[in-house]
């Protein structure tokens, strides 16, 4: 019997939203529901309260989804909340190594459980940006990008939803080698800031992936997000009119975010029932 007849995939949402109102974890139910309507597939979906609760799910999952969330990645350190997430990635990552386990648990990261992932692998320097990176910019591709299934159908470079205070940059090459991974995207070059360029997408091994950007975000949470009152004050103080008027006009355009929409977390899902195809003999 294929995958697709058996037609069930498990899903674990780690929520580090920490109660803060957003709109990922919408986009990422929808992104579900629609993988699963299109692949004939039922989605069993059980959500976690990774920082309020301190909830995490099981090793009965077959894929994992790790949100973005407010706050530091940096500040969390020895708390209660991230010392249990940290024990679950190395509970993951053992279950994966254990040639007992041909198949193994798929997991993605996003935005801060990215930041995470990278503090916890020690991949990585973790650290405050100098201004805030709010909008919707372009995300180059690593030559190992090339042969990523995740990236499959992506341009070069590719449009995507950044929102954050915190960066990764300064990778430690060799550390990543010996993992497994490789660096997969950076963030757009910037001629006139003597900086280094932010690692926007990393595999970590051949179970663990994440990107610094949201690959779950739509045109229209996106939009809804832009026109709150609050939110437009700030980024026409920060930005001017012009950049808010230039990142709602952006949203409409096919080629950009959606276009990562509807490529990225679905080219994960796609891969990770792949990968649960059993193997006949």
């Amino acid at each position: 019997m294929s995958w697709t007849e058996k037609s069930l995939l498990k899903v674990a949402i780690l929520d580090l939203y920490e109660g803060v109102e957003n709109q990922g974890m919408r986009c990422i139910r929808e992104i579900l529901n629609q993988f699963g309507e299109a692949n004939n597939i039922d989605i069993i979906r059980e959500e976690f309260d990774v920082r309020q609760k301190v909830e995490l799910p099981s090793l009965d999952f077959d894929v994992y989804i790790s949100t973005g969330g407010p706050g530091s990645p940096l500040d969390s350190k020895g708390s209660d909340w991230e010392n249990a997430y940290f024990n679950w990635i190395g509970k993951v990552d053992r279950y994966n190594a254990d040639p007992a386990h041909p198949i193994i648990k798929q997991v993605f990261f996003i935005c801060h459980s990215f930041q995470l992932a990278c503090r916890y692998f020690d991949v990585a320097v973790v650290s405050k940006r100098k201004s805030t990176a709010f909008g919707v910019f372009p995300v180059h591709y690593m030559s190992n990008a090339e042969n990523e299934p995740v990236f499959e159908g992506l341009k070069d470079p590719f449009f995507a939803v950044d929102s954050r205070d915190y960066q990764v940059t300064q990778p430690n090459h060799n550390k990543i080698r010996e993992m497994g991974g490789h660096i997969l995207a950076i963030e757009k070059a910037r001629a006139h800031v003597p900086l280094e360029r932010a690692i926007m997408s990393i595999r970590f091994n051949e179970s663990m992936i994440g990107t610094q950007f949201h690959p779950e975000a739509d045109a229209v949470g996106m939009s809804l997000h832009l026109q709150k009152p609050d939110k437009k004050a700030t980024v026409i103080e920060n930005h001017g009119e012009a950049k808010w008027q230039s990142m709602i006009d952006q949203l409409n355009d096919p080629d950009k975010i959606m276009h990562t929409y509807v490529h990225i977390l679905p080219n994960f899902l796609s891969m990770s029932v792949e990968k649960l195809q059993p193997i006949e003999i």
